[in-house]
């Protein structure tokens, strides 16, 4: 049976609430960049539900999700839940864009122009790499 929700289940608002409230330092820095609708002017949302994940950060209007990778996705069987995770939220027409905490902590001017190439690939027209939202690729 597929879920009732799709996006932010009520019955997981608190699982969202306290994955907000115990953000890790990776996630509140680069939360201070995207916050507000201070990057490229997109509007950002922290712990977002789809199905039964929570992503990190998801910016509706790209349809893209942004996860911060910690110690806690390099233990045994977390590439397997991750990759299972990332197909899911695939299939609902979202792009995954993963980055590490360490490259946010050394080297956030780089994630974000990472981020920035990210945003401009998925408004560029399909015949020139990018995607049309809505529509699989």
């Amino acid at each position: 049976m597929p879920p009732r929700f799709l996006y932010n289940d009520p019955s997981f608002k608190r699982r969202r609430q306290k994955l907000r409230n115990e953000s890790t330092p990776a996630e509140r820095k680069l939360w201070g960049h995207l916050r507000k609708s201070q990057f490229l002017g997109l509007k950002f949302q922290r712990q977002y539900g789809i199905g039964p994940y929570v992503l990190d950060f998801f910016c509706p209007e790209m349809r893209l999700a942004i996860e911060v990778d910690g110690d806690s996705h390099f233990r045994p069987g977390a590439r397997a839940y991750d990759r299972q995770r990332q197909k899911f939220i695939e299939s609902e027409d979202i792009t995954v864009v993963r980055f590490l905490n360490t490259d946010i902590h050394e080297n956030i001017d780089g994630v974000l122009e990472q981020l920035h190439k990210v945003i401009t690939n998925l408004c560029l027209p399909p015949t020139l790499g990018g995607r049309t939202h809505g529509k699989k690729p």
